[in-house]
């Protein structure tokens, strides 16, 4: 069982701890490369892909806050072709799961990026990020519409069977959309996207972000996407991977208590790019003292009353 405490299984994936790295946090992999051996993770989110590579926002377009940053980079990317052709191959003799984030503003897209990954057995997973305009129905988000997500899933579904993990914005019905993902297929989905947030420069009497508005990350951030983990977790029979706010081990085990199976580590990698790490051995030692298998706990928070 010592070998087993930490292992985490979602569909045919079998991850060696619960503790992943967020798309947007850790660059294409490489960047982290120095710092700490990605090997000993239970898996990383590459940096979101486009199908054409993409310049992002316009600076300023990232602002500290008191406990934590409202970030508009604007998903910027090499696209996926170059992140295939440029920095993949550094990904490839690792022992662990890459996942790759995507997004698109029609459905073709996304789908355009799902089929170039299917010649890449490297990919564990596809991480879909529907916190994007969709320019066929007037810029409304895709994940504020149900319909579009459930079309988007069972779209991908039918010509990829890379499982698929789908990345929820707090600023829709979660519950609702969360229920159409797992009806059209999805394999897990991940919770929750930033916040939206914005800060004003009072000097200038204007918007600090030349963006205007952007995402709120951090550890302020937690006790929300902590509570719709739990909320959604009662309402859907597939997996969880809760990110948002975790900075230590007791934040990652709240998130596993209220129903995540897996957790992303996102700005604390910004702060410190070995928490991660710590997390893991932290997470170990408590199933060694609990004498349990971490899978054990995934929600038993809800088992307390």
């Amino acid at each position: 069982m010592e070998q087993n405490r930490l292992k985490i299984k979602i569909k045919n994936l079998e991850f060696k701890n619960p503790v992943i790295l967020a798309s947007g946090t850790c660059g294409y992999g490489e960047e982290m490369q120095p710092f700490i051996n990605l090997n000993n993770l239970g898996g990383i989110v590459v940096k979101g892909l486009s199908l054409k590579e993409r310049e992002g926002n316009p600076s300023p377009r990232i602002s500290e806050t008191p406990c934590g940053m409202i970030n508009a980079i604007g998903l910027q990317n090499v696209g996926v072709d170059n992140f295939m052709r440029e920095k993949l191959p550094s990904l490839s003799g690792l022992d662990t799961h890459i996942i790759v984030n995507i997004y698109g503003e029609r459905i073709e897209e996304y789908l355009k990026i799902a089929e170039k990954l299917n010649k890449i057995e490297r990919v564990s997973a596809i991480e879909v990020n529907v916190s994007c305009p969709n320019v066929e129905k007037g810029g409304i988000e895709f994940g504020k519409d149900q319909e579009m997500v459930f079309i988007l899933v069972s779209s991908l579904k039918k010509i990829t069977n890379i499982p698929i993990f789908v990345k929820l914005t707090p600023e829709s019905n979660v519950i609702s959309v969360a229920k159409e993902a797992e009806k059209a297929g999805a394999d897990a989905v991940t919770l929750i996207n930033t916040v939206p947030a914005m800060i004003i420069d009072t000097r200038q009497k204007k918007p600090f972000l030349a963006a205007k508005k952007g995402g709120l990350s951090g550890s302020c951030i937690y006790p929300i996407a902590l509570k719709i983990v739990y909320d959604v977790y009662e309402k859907i029979n597939i997996p969880i991977i809760g990110v948002g706010g975790i900075y230590n081990t007791d934040v990652a085990l709240q998130y596993i208590m209220a129903g995540a199976s897996l957790i992303q580590i996102g700005t604390a990698n910004l702060v410190n790019p070995y928490v991660s790490l710590k997390i893991i051995g932290e997470i170990k030692k408590y199933a060694e003292v609990e004498n349990i298998r971490i899978s054990d706990v995934v929600g038993i928070a809800h088992n307390s009353y």
